[in-house]
């Protein structure tokens, strides 16, 4: 088993657990993804990223985690293959961003 999805199933089993299920909707964790990538940025508002990770260091990995495991989440309510759909982004983002030549 991947890791990553090791790690969504424990994600499920945390979830299944607490019986927190029901709340779990795509539509909430869509919000909940939005919602923690602000918490993110506000460890880098007004100060530069050096500045933020001696500062905010701890918090900025928490916040991240948190990202990481909404998404993986919606990923798995949604029956989603996260290295299939990262892979299909990155050949999208190749034809839409070419490679070109240095001068």
């Amino acid at each position: 088993m991947s890791e990553i999805k090791d790690l969504m199933t424990k994600l499920d089993q945390f979830i299944d657990d607490r019986n927190w299920g029901p709340y779990q909707t795509p539509k909430d964790l869509a919000i909940s993804i939005s919602i923690e990538a602000a918490e993110l940025l506000e460890d880098f508002q007004w100060i530069s990223s050096e500045e933020a990770l001696q500062k905010n260091e701890d918090n900025i990995r928490e916040e991240i985690a948190d990202v990481l495991i909404y998404s993986l989440m919606l990923c798995s309510k949604l029956d989603l293959d996260v290295k299939e759909i990262i892979e299909e982004k990155m050949v999208q983002n190749a034809l839409k961003y070419p490679v070109t030549e240095k001068v």
